[in-house]
């Protein structure tokens, strides 16, 4: 299994490298099912494999000027204090056990599979649903930038991003066009700026606490960052926007696979 679990870390940067968000929500399902981590455990792997994800994938952004240095501090910053405290204190003070109705058990690693779950459900609505071809005004794109909303986004994303480890580009990417008023391509460039910083302290959040198989850690971030270059070379001959919702549709049934499997097929 380990070797199906390499060629879908290929599969995932490519995904990443074609449509720019998304994927890395895939690399825990990836992680606990193909390779065998407990999912506590694949949340730390996860931090780190989609901390250097987005890093390489967002040095073109840097290089075109497509990050925004003032969003990446004012979303980052009460990010990267929420990962801290979740990791470090929330995620551990969750009991092992936590609730049982009849036949059914829910367990802490169940619940955390099953809130990525409901990520995933989200995040492939995001990507099935058709852009809006509404026009935006221009007093809209004037207006002020909402310091206090990005900031509590921040929060948000750092605590769901402390809980399951996933990169939360799907909710980044939204709350930096609507709220900071970024144009697409560098609210993407500001997003994988934030989740490269948000990954980086998660990760190291979790040292003292768990175990790391390194060797494993580089190979399979290597196949990852190896699937965005393949994805980025590809982007210029398919289009990511066309490939988007199919990709969408397959997150959705992920999602629903897992609340399956956390709740009944145990």
């Amino acid at each position: 299994m380990m070797y199906f679990g390499y060629i879908a870390a290929v599969l995932i940067g490519i995904m990443l490298g074609l449509v720019g968000a998304g994927g890395s929500i895939l690399t825990i399902p990836v992680l606990v099912y193909l390779i065998g981590i407990s999912p506590v455990n694949a949340t730390s792997y996860s931090l780190f494999i989609v901390g250097i994800s987005a890093f390489i994938g967002g040095l073109r952004y840097l290089k075109n000027n497509l990050i925004c240095l003032r969003t990446t501090l004012v979303f980052g910053f009460p990010s990267v204090i929420s990962i801290f405290i979740t990791r470090k204190y929330l995620l551990h003070a969750i009991p092992m056990h936590l609730i049982k109705i009849g036949q059914i058990e829910i367990t802490k690693d169940a619940a955390l599979m099953i809130l990525l779950s409901i990520l995933m459900v989200v995040a492939s609505y995001s990507m099935i649903k058709k852009p809006s071809s509404v026009p935006i005004d221009s007093n809209e794109q004037n207006q002020q930038y909402r310091y206090f909303l990005i900031f509590q986004q921040g929060i948000i994303v750092g605590i769901l991003v402390g809980l399951v480890g996933a990169g939360g580009g799907f909710i980044i990417i939204p709350a930096l066009v609507m709220f900071a008023k970024l144009p697409m391509k560098k609210a993407v460039g500001t997003s994988l700026a934030i989740i490269a910083l948000n990954s980086s302290i998660g990760f190291l959040s979790d040292f003292g606490v768990h175990q790391f198989d390194w060797n494993f850690l580089f190979v399979f971030s290597a196949f990852a960052v190896s699937g965005i270059l393949i994805g980025s070379y590809l982007s210029k001959y398919v289009s990511g926007a066309k490939l988007k919702p199919a990709f969408g549709w397959f997150i959705l049934l992920m999602g629903i696979y897992i609340i399956s499997k956390e709740l009944f097929l145990k």
